[in-house]
């Protein structure tokens, strides 16, 4: 165990850092500076513990007290997955008053939300849900149930560090974004991390698993136990990986494989793209498109469609226009891309396709959602007559 509470991650003998989320950052800088406003005494060092259950302990950085507020910066360490933030401070501005209510906003470094489909309002600082959650939980553990807290998240080093980053592209300006949903950085290259997945879709098999669920990561659990009501027991991580897990699958031998995730990541598959990052490659909006305009979509319509910036903003146009049967196209199509890429497999497993929206609303699947619960429960049952 690292100074921060941090383990280390040992593969093929080699030894990889953990690290710790601009989120967890901003939690902890808030945190500690809720502390010096209410206790007036600076303090260099604060303990976190983040949304997967690892607890923090980490130094405070130019603390400073004026009256009843302060600030505070805590270091970004991305173990050793270095991206565009490692190594920047992350401040944390917090004024006590007597309201009871806690706000939340970006200053100096925090990008600002200038379109619709990242799940934030329009003109709000660019700090993701989980953050908000944990720096407004830390906070109000800190100065109780009556007090109330005007927090101001800033990073002086955010609009040049944000250059280096995919921001832009998503719309969010003049700034970083404040995300993590775990709080913590596992750092692995890619063969390992791939591996790891692997293994994790071993020991469901051993167990006697015939079918398994895979999903891109923590918001497709979320779903299946919230909308599925399947037990994550069942579920398997697949990052960007899909077709390597496929594969994995395949070789593992099981029965039935269900492809659970957001629009904007499987998507990409009904496009043959197995590969979901997006350093390897995009298509989505060209991939939705295609599939409206196979359904007949207007030209006008799909023009506009394509100049949207995410899929979740694509959406909004397509309620608006009426054109939600494209979503069971496009899980009926990433299930044909699934079979074409099995289709030398001399006992393929059944593959079903449910795709989601970041409010965790059901979009479509190629069969009905209560076909594919109910098929996964007969094999629940089948295993567990097998055994």
């Amino acid at each position: 165990m690292s100074e921060n509470g941090l383990d280390t991650l040992w593969h093929n003998g080699k030894s990889y850092r953990k690290g710790y989320t601009t989120g967890s950052c901003a939690t902890a800088a808030a945190k500690v500076a809720a502390l010096m406003a209410l206790r007036q005494q600076v303090i260099n060092q604060v303990s976190i513990v983040t949304p997967s259950g690892i607890t923090l302990r980490l130094n405070v950085e130019q603390p400073l007290i004026c009256g009843q507020q302060a600030s505070a910066a805590i270091r970004k360490d991305g173990g050793d997955d270095v991206d565009a933030t490692h190594g920047m401070l992350i401040f944390a501005q917090v004024a006590l008053n007597d309201s009871g209510s806690i706000t939340i906003g970006g200053g100096e470094g925090v990008g600002t939300v200038t379109r619709k489909g990242i799940g934030l309002p329009i003109g709000s600082a660019a700090i993701n849900r989980t953050p908000r959650q944990t720096i407004e939980q830390a906070v109000r553990e800190v100065i109780g149930p009556e007090r109330g807290a005007d927090i101001v998240i800033f990073a002086p080093e955010g609009e040049e560090r944000a250059q280096k980053t995919y921001n832009g592209r998503l719309g969010i300006l003049g700034g970083i974004s404040i995300i993590g949903t775990t709080g913590i950085v596992t750092p692995m290259s890619e063969e390992s991390w791939k591996r790891s997945l692997a293994l994790e879709l071993e020991m469901k098999r051993a167990q006697g698993m015939t079918s398994v669920i895979l999903v891109p990561g923590n918001h497709g659990e979320r779903f299946v136990q919230e909308h599925m009501q399947i037990d994550a027991e069942r579920v398997v991580t697949m990052s960007n990986f899909v077709g390597y897990m496929l594969q994995e699958a395949q070789r593992l031998g099981f029965q039935h494989v269900v492809l659970v995730g957001h629009l904007g990541k499987l998507i990409k598959v009904a496009a043959g793209i197995f590969h979901t990052h997006s350093h390897i490659a995009d298509g989505r909006m060209e991939t939705l498109v295609a599939r409206l305009a196979l359904l007949g979509a207007p030209h006008e319509f799909l023009r506009a469609v394509f100049e949207c910036s995410t899929t979740e903003a694509a959406m909004e146009l397509i309620e608006q226009q009426g054109w939600q049967a494209v979503y069971d196209d496009i899980a009926q199509a990433i299930g044909e891309r699934v079979k074409q890429m099995l289709r030398f497999a001399p006992q393929p497993f059944c593959c079903d396709v449910v795709l989601f929206s970041f409010d965790n609303v059901v979009l479509g699947s190629n069969r009905p959602i209560s076909e594919i619960v109910s098929a996964l429960h007969t094999q629940m049952t089948y295993e567990k007559e097998s055994l």
